[in-house]
Order: C-alpha cells, then structure tokens, then sequence
C-alpha cells in the first residue's frame, strides 16, 4: 500500500505543536520548559498519517516561532528545495511552525518558493500535551492538503481547524482561540473536511512558484522596520530605524492608513533621503489606497491589503529587485 501513497516532506521548526507542557491542563506556560518534540517524534503520535501518507521527517528546529526571522527564512527556504531536488517523488511539503510568526514565514515562502510541488504550514494553539490538543488533526490535514492534486498552483497555504487559507491573506486573529488563523478580507480557499479536501477559489495575485525574487546565494534580507502610528507619536522612532540602516520602512499607520503629523514629517524626510517608505494600516483589514496627495505626493507607496508585518516582506523582497520606488510600486500592485 505504501508503495501507492504520495510522499510528504515534513519539516520541523518547533512551536506549540510539537510542545509538552508540564500537565493536560498547560495552556500558556508550557513554552517555559524548553520541550519541543523533534519532528519524528511528532509524526510518531499521529499514527494516522500512514493511511494517507509516505512521510518524510526532516528536522530543522525545534524553538518558539518568537525566535524564527529572515535569517531562519532564508534556511528553511533551501531545506525545502534541496529536500525536494533530492527526490523527485516528494509529491508536497508540510512545515511544521509555531503560530506566532507562521503567517510571516508562510508568505516568505509564498514570495520565494521556486518548487512546484504544494508547501502547506501548520501549527497548533494547543501543545501536544494538552486536553483537546489540536495538532494532530491540524497535522494529519496538512499532509492531506500537500498530496491534493488541487493544492498545486495555490501558492503557500496555511491550515489550521480544518480552513486551507492564502499565505497573503490569513493573520493570526486571536491569542488563544483555535479559530485564530482567517483572512479577513478574503475568506479561506477551501477546507479538510473529514471526506475530503475542497478548494471553492484561487488567489489571483502572484505567488509561488511563479515569482520574480530569486534570493538563492543571500546570506541576508535588506533591513526593513514597521513603525507603528498612535496618538502623539513622535519621530523618534523613525529616525532611529534610518539611523540603524533601514533601507525601507513600512508605516503601520491609523486607520485607513495615515502616520502621525511628526511621523509624516519624518518619514517624509527619509523618503527623500533615498529610504523607501510603504504606507500600511494598524487595522488589520481592508486597503491603503493609492493616494496622489496623501501618499504619492509625500514619496510613499500603498501596501494595499497586506498587513504590517507582511508588506515588510514583500518590501524586504523587493529592495533585492531594486531601490527605484516605481518598480517597487508595481511588486505591490502584483502580490
């Protein structure tokens, strides 16, 4: 039978999915321990995954994905395309992630990936080791996402509570519920339901494997800081971030999109000083339009629907293309 099953690549990172806390009822603290079951071993508790799966464990980390960042990106990018490359049978990719960041590593990969095959991310709000954990089921629908015909052409997808959701669109929502992971604007592709798994549309913006950014040979993402817009805000932190070398910085500005009047100033000066500066919205839904007077004309660009902490990506991606804001200004308009 196995001889008949698609071949899945999992890829440990660590994160609550693969945490042990001290009791049934560790919720939060178990983080503190520092137990991080390794990859095999997570696979091993879901015995379930050899009716539908070969699965192939392959260990990267085993942290909080409060530790995981461009560096990690970059490695986790080549694990997965030499994984890959090394046997052409491996039919998609499961990578295993805490839920604090996934949606950062997720559209990463969504902008990076250059292998064809599905690459889904999961993670748990609950540790292996708990009442009601929730990994296991979020695993095993990884893996049945991965060796979907239908995934393939989806870009980078996200499932968790049983939602296939864009690596674009879905944020993390909520602290503790298993309902975190939506997409607010958009809504989920599709679901793993206990039949089968059903797609109901397709993200049209472009997505792997068919992107521009090829970062193969980069020992380091441009520097790229969020500043975040609130009542009184100074300059301060603006003029640090330039002071530190940032080559871009992205404005999580009040809703709908707007620094404070001194951040304006600021970031208008660093904009002329060559820095390029995306304009985003704290709100978590909805676009920045493209603006001619309140953008355009102060020397910034819209993130359009993206979030914060996911146009700093894409503008990280797109200073290794160029630095010219009209080029940079159309990889918005496409991703």
């Amino acid at each position: 039978m196995s001889a008949t099953l698609p071949k899945i690549a999992v890829i440990g990172t660590g994160g609550t999915i693969s945490g042990v806390g001290s009791d049934r009822l560790d919720l939060y603290e178990y983080g503190t321990s520092g137990r991080f079951m390794h990859v095999e071993e997570l696979i091993a508790t879901v015995p379930e995954l050899a009716r539908i799966a070969t699965v192939v464990p392959v260990r990267y980390l085993n942290v909080g994905s409060g530790s995981i960042g461009p560096a990690n990106w970059l490695e986790l990018l080549g694990i997965i395309h030499a994984t890959v490359e090394a046997d052409p049978a491996i039919a998609g990719v499961v990578v295993t992630h805490g839920t604090a960041t996934l949606e950062e590593t997720a559209y990463f990969l969504n902008l990076t990936v250059k292998v064809a095959v599905p690459v889904v991310l999961v993670g748990a709000m609950r540790p292996s080791s708990a009442l009601g954990a929730d990994g296991g089921m979020n695993l095993l629908n990884g893996v049945r996402v991965a060796a979907s015909p239908a995934a393939r052409g989806m870009g980078v997808l996200v499932v968790l509570n049983d939602e296939i959701n864009a690596a674009r669109d879905v944020a993390k929502t909520s602290n503790y519920r298993l309902n975190t992971f939506v997409s607010r604007d958009f809504g989920m592709l599709g679901s793993a339901d206990g039949d089968q798994v059903t797609f109901y549309r397709k993200p049209l913006r472009r997505a792997a494997p068919d992107t521009e950014f090829d970062v193969a040979g980069l020992a380091a993402l441009p520097r790229v800081d969020i500043i975040l817009a609130y009542g009184g805000a100074d300059a301060v932190l603006v003029e640090a971030a330039v002071a530190a070398g940032a080559l871009g910085l992205v404005s999580a500005g009040l809703p709908s999109g707007a620094p404070s009047p001194e951040q304006k100033l600021a970031l208008q000066a660093a904009a002329k000083a060559g820095v390029v500066v995306v304009q985003s919205s704290r709100s978590g839904s909805g676009r920045v339009i493209d603006s001619k007077v309140a953008l355009r004309d102060a020397g910034f660009l819209a993130a359009d629907s993206l979030t914060p902490q996911k146009a700093r990506i894409l503008l990280m991606l797109a200073l290794t293309v160029s630095r010219d804001p009209a080029v940079i200004r159309r990889i918005f308009a496409e991703y």
